[in-house]
């Protein structure tokens, strides 16, 4: 779950001469009380923009997509946008999402299927409010769902639940993951079979009031590093081998600039704010995230999955609404870049799942994307 204290107006669509992808069809399940009272809708100016991708559904809001393949096909773990009628505020309290549908399809740019509703706030023990941006993996004939939630003290921890199959329904643990904290849970595995997760998200994903190693609840306004101080980074532990637990303390990343220094909290075009993802790519792991309050999804890389990872240039410029948050993964000797825009709403907390191809260059590097 993307957030960013700072709410500009919404960005506009970037134009390109052509789609690279072409719409998605949709298989929609029959229809809920939900989509029935209110239907997605584009707004009325969304015809005169150009994108460069096509939403993948269009009977809910999703956000936030976690993508893998399992079993050679693609599934996608996004949030579930819902309209609340709360008024924005700087904690996010207007994404106060409920449930989650996992969406499939066997190709990119093939049908899409929505598989309902995999786990529901109200069947979680430990649950206080707000089900963002969860990740999903596969491993002991098992698949697990991990995801950010309040507990009843309001405070974000990582919970996760298992199933037999990929689009659930998924049971969740009686109680959050020992030592998690923050949002945002990114799952990778590496080619050895070890597993971590990484997680963290300033402001309302509570990241700065862990600055001390314990949560800190006495300032209600308690903020970021000032300025000059070193950006917070994010969080990450390796993963026990039955999935359900971090087998170590949770460590913070370094994320260094080309001179090899860590960035400063006030360098709000490359340091951390939200949203991390890790995949490998020839040996070297490549960990991506959003600027959050500038709108970039930026990348560093690395040679081992705890980092130090050095920053090395833009994914993706400013998707329309102002907040973002993707996956890269790779498909059929292809990789792609699932990610979020406002396109069908027009408001920032209704967003849609999209995709489109990451390409890179001979060195590895990656090239831009206007999205």
């Amino acid at each position: 779950m993307l957030f960013s204290r700072f709410a500009p107006a919404l960005l506009p669509g970037l134009a390109v001469a052509t789609l690279l992808l072409p719409a998605c069809q949709n298989q929609n399940p029959p229809e809920t009380a939900e989509s029935a009272a209110a239907p997605v809708t584009a707004p009325a100016d969304s015809a005169a923009r150009r994108y460069l991708a096509q939403p993948l559904i269009s009977n809910i809001y999703t956000a936030d997509p976690s993508a893998h393949v399992f079993n050679g096909k693609i599934y996608i773990y996004p949030s579930h946008d819902i309209e609340t009628g709360m008024p924005e505020n700087d904690n996010g309290d207007h994404f106060a999402m409920r449930d989650y549908h996992i969406l499939s399809m066997d190709s990119v740019g093939g049908p899409v299927t929505d598989h309902g509703a995999a786990l529901d706030v109200q069947d979680i023990p430990w649950a206080g409010r707000q089900l963002w941006a969860p990740d999903a993996a596969y491993k002991n004939g098992a698949y697990y769902l991990y995801f950010p939630l309040k507990d009843k003290q309001d405070v974000f921890r990582i919970g996760v639940a298992t199933s037999s199959s990929p689009t659930g329904p998924f049971k969740a643990q009686p109680q959050p993951m020992a030592g998690s904290l923050s949002i945002d849970p990114a799952v990778f595995t590496d080619t050895d079979g070890t597993t971590y997760m990484y997680m963290g998200g300033i402001w309302g994903g509570q990241l700065q009031r862990w600055r001390s190693g314990k949560y800190d609840a006495s300032n209600p306004k308690l903020q970021e590093p000032g300025a000059q101080e070193v950006a917070l980074g994010p969080k990450m532990a390796r993963l026990s081998p039955d999935m359900l637990s971090l087998a170590e303390p949770v460590k913070e990343i370094q994320i260094l600039g080309q001179d090899g220094q860590p960035f400063r909290a006030g360098d709000n075009t490359h340091r951390f704010f939200e949203g991390g993802w890790l995949h490998k790519y020839q040996g070297k792991y490549y960990f991506s995230y959003s600027t959050g309050d500038t709108h970039l999804l930026v990348y560093a890389t690395g040679d081992s999955p705890y980092g130090p990872f050095t920053y090395q240039g833009v994914i993706m410029e400013p998707v329309e609404g102002w907040t973002t948050h993707h996956s890269i993964v790779e498909v059929k000797g292809k990789w792609y870049i699932f990610y979020h825009d406002t396109q069908l709403s027009g408001k920032t907390w209704l967003r849609n799942v999209k995709v489109t191809e990451l390409r890179r260059r001979p060195d590895g590097r990656i090239e831009p994307i206007k999205p």
